[in-house]
């Protein structure tokens, strides 16, 4: 996928079909990493841009359970993963920390 040729009509919706989750982590005053926000990409695009929905955000300091799920829970429950039951004990989370 280089070239000239490639236009962000195709790049976006590939980009948003390919992946689940984002992790996004940043880095602290004293060096270390820490998790600031997980996203699921549902695969939706508007006006060019890749939607995310809100999983687990930083707040007061603490990784803490938002709204969002992750997309494509089918494939949870045919590896008999229940994600509405590990993210509801997930509330928050206090391990952040990357590394």
């Amino acid at each position: 996928m280089a070239g000239e040729n490639i236009s962000a009509r195709f790049v976006v919706p590939t980009v948003a079909s390919s992946v689940d989750i984002v992790v996004q982590v940043g880095v602290e005053v004293d060096g270390k990493r820490r998790v600031r926000e997980i996203v699921g990409v549902p695969g939706r695009v508007e006006s060019d841009i890749i939607e995310t929905e809100p999983i687990f955000s930083l707040q007061q300091g603490r990784l803490a359970r938002v709204h969002g799920m992750p997309p494509r829970l089918e494939q949870f429950s045919s590896h008999s993963i229940d994600i509405h039951g590990l993210l509801a004990d997930g509330s928050h989370l206090d391990r952040g920390s990357v590394g």
